[in-house]
């Protein structure tokens, strides 16, 4: 009788999960057993710390949440009855580890414990956990399983391969990657390089949804031995991924691999231990539900970093108890964006536009303001500040009388309509999401109390001119001028004054994003800059306001992060400090 080909049904649940929410994220977990089950599943994925929420920071410094998130783990294990799983979880022996709980039919049966703790960027991982030192290796449903978490399998000589050598034939890798763009590109590289190096099937679980400045785009992923796509799940979206591994072929590759006749083919492997554990053997069933194979979109650079704004939007408001929030509309691009963003992620019915005009805003400003309002159609407020602002000048005279207008009193408006949303706020629970972008958080080009008083900011990490191409794709999308054309074709401009420009205090935003991403997200010199061409009176300038800003920066809300180095969690300097970029 001729053999039975080895496959392995896997499934992969890509989940929207909340740190702390130790009951929500388990409701989500047992709805997925259960589709395992329906579905036979050999065996199931979670991501990486999926019982209690990533990143949980400070609060793994509190035995009760460390706690829970034990019991929420025994609850797993005791519901997953007919089932192998994985699931990532917080353990506590002697120290505590992020690790891996490997489950079968209603037992705790091992533990894989992350080796390398990110510690750079958005991570803390060092702070708080222990590094693991052993690779087992799990036969689950008769076929050898290399599990890791996230970072390991970055490592060319890492677990995977001390795995793979040791007989795995599938590296199963839960994570908590977190979204910049770009991200997806490094991912494949790194996943399709493990794969071939270790001849193996990779499967990569990851995280979906919005926590705090954090985005996580899910798009896990399954590769066979040749680095060829096998399964993806959505981007943005919780997904149940559910494949059939066909284990013949990795045999067959590795018959014709001579490295596999090798001990090791790295020197600098380290010496892990590699113990086989024994979970479950191969059962064959008459036979399994057909599964469905679904088109996963692959989204373009904006469309991709719009996505990810909405739903960390979505997630941020809704995760944090609010339902509406409210935007100063000004009739520039920021806060039209802001309120396109926000619609997209809440419906219609859940954001309130607010146009406080001044002595110095323009009829047009007013108009587009207006029209912007209609074609989202959210609720629209008009707050003029006029007599407001009046006040403060006449409560002022006084004491400002020997001196000449100038940014004060221009701040004074921005503050009033600080003010104002802020109070909005306090009456009737909305959220306020300010309309700074990057460029402007990076220069300074904000008023304190003013208009970067809100609770989420948006577009904290976009650049002024990445918010122009998210527009063309919004409008693109809509098939017609969503956000007006008068808004983006306006010259940018605070109208806190007569005739006021943007570049009168800043250098053009196509020169100016350009020295910020050099500066601020590569830590470039003045020297290196100058030698890529910059203009140097605008890179000279950008360094000094971005030198000066970092204590307005610090009182900033937090916003989402969509490139390598946001700011806050990634970028870290002394308020106090005497090196500066134009004399360092």
């Amino acid at each position: 009788m001729d053999k039975k080909p080895r496959t392995l049904r896997l499934g992969m649940a890509q989940v929207d999960v909340t740190v702390g929410d130790f009951a929500g994220n388990l409701d989500k977990m047992l709805r997925i057993l259960d589709e395992a089950r329906r579905l036979k599943v050999d065996l199931l994925a979670f991501p990486e710390l999926a019982a209690c929420g990533y990143p949980p920071e400070d609060l793994l410094l509190k035995p009760s949440f460390i706690e829970k998130n034990l019991q929420t783990l025994d609850k797993l294990v005791k519901a997953s009855t007919g089932l192998s799983v994985v699931a990532g979880f917080v353990e506590q022996r002697g120290d505590l580890y992020n690790a891996a709980a490997v489950i079968h039919n209603g037992k705790h049966v091992g533990t894989y414990r992350k080796i390398y703790l990110p510690n750079y960027g958005v991570f803390d991982e060092n702070r708080y956990f222990k590094a693991g030192d052993e690779c087992p290796v799990y036969t689950i449903a008769g076929i050898d399983v290399g599990i890791n978490i996230c970072e390991d399998i970055w490592y060319e000589a890492g677990p995977a391969t001390a795995q793979a050598y040791a007989g795995a034939e599938v590296i199963l890798n839960i994570s908590a990657s977190p979204y910049h763009y770009g991200k997806v590109g490094e991912r494949a590289r790194i996943l399709t390089a493990r794969a071939l190096d270790n001849v193996a099937i990779v499967a990569y679980t990851n995280m979906v949804g919005g926590q705090d400045e954090l985005v996580f785009d899910g798009n896990s992923v399954v590769l066979n031995e040749r680095g060829e796509e096998l399964a993806r799940g959505k981007q943005f979206e919780e997904d149940f991924i559910v494949v059939d591994l066909d284990m013949e072929s990795v045999f067959r590759a590795r018959l014709h691999d001579p490295r596999w006749r090798k001990a090791t083919v790295y020197d600098d492997l380290p010496d892990w231990q590699t113990p086989k554990v024994a979970v479950s053997e191969h059962l064959e069933l008459a036979s399994k539900p057909p599964l469905s194979k679904g088109e996963v979109k692959e989204f373009g650079l904006s469309e991709e970093i719009y996505h990810a704004l909405v739903l960390g939007t979505r997630d941020y408001i809704r995760k944090n108890g609010f339902k509406k929030v409210v935007i100063g509309l000004s009739g520039g691009v920021d806060s039209s964006l802001v309120a396109t963003i926000a619609t997209d992620a809440l419906g219609k019915g859940n954001v309130i536009g607010v146009s406080m005009p001044s002595r110095f805003s323009s009829e047009g400003s007013v108009t587009d303001a207006r029209k912007l309002a209609q074609n989202l159609g959210i609720q629209f407020l008009s707050l003029p500040i006029e007599k407001t602002f009046q006040a403060y000048l006449d409560s002022l005279a006084d004491v400002f009388k020997e001196t000449k207008p100038d940014t004060t009193e221009e701040n004074i408006q921005a503050r009033i309509r600080g003010n104002f949303v802020m109070a909005l706020s306090n009456k009737f629970g909305w959220l306020v999401l300010p309309t700074g972008n990057k460029s402007e958080m990076a220069t300074g080009y904000a008023t304190l109390y003013g208009d970067m008083a809100g609770g989420f900011a948006i577009l904290k990490d976009v650049p002024k001119t990445l918010v122009y191409q998210l527009v063309a794709y919004r409008n693109g999308k809509a098939g017609y001028d969503l956000i007006p054309q008068s808004v983006i074709d306006k010259p940018p401009s605070a109208e806190l004054r007569p005739n006021q420009r943007d570049t009168d205090s800043l250098p053009p935003y196509g020169v100016l994003d350009q020295v910020l991403k050099a500066y601020v997200e590569e830590d470039k010199s003045v020297e290196q800059m100058l030698k890529m061409g910059l203009d140097e009176a605008a890179v000279r300038k950008a360094v000094r306001l971005v030198d000066g800003s970092e204590y307005k920066r610090r009182q900033a809300p937090p916003g989402i992060k969509i490139t390598a180095r946001a700011f806050g969690r990634d970028r870290r300097l002394p308020i106090t400090n005497k090196f500066k970029g134009n004399n360092g």
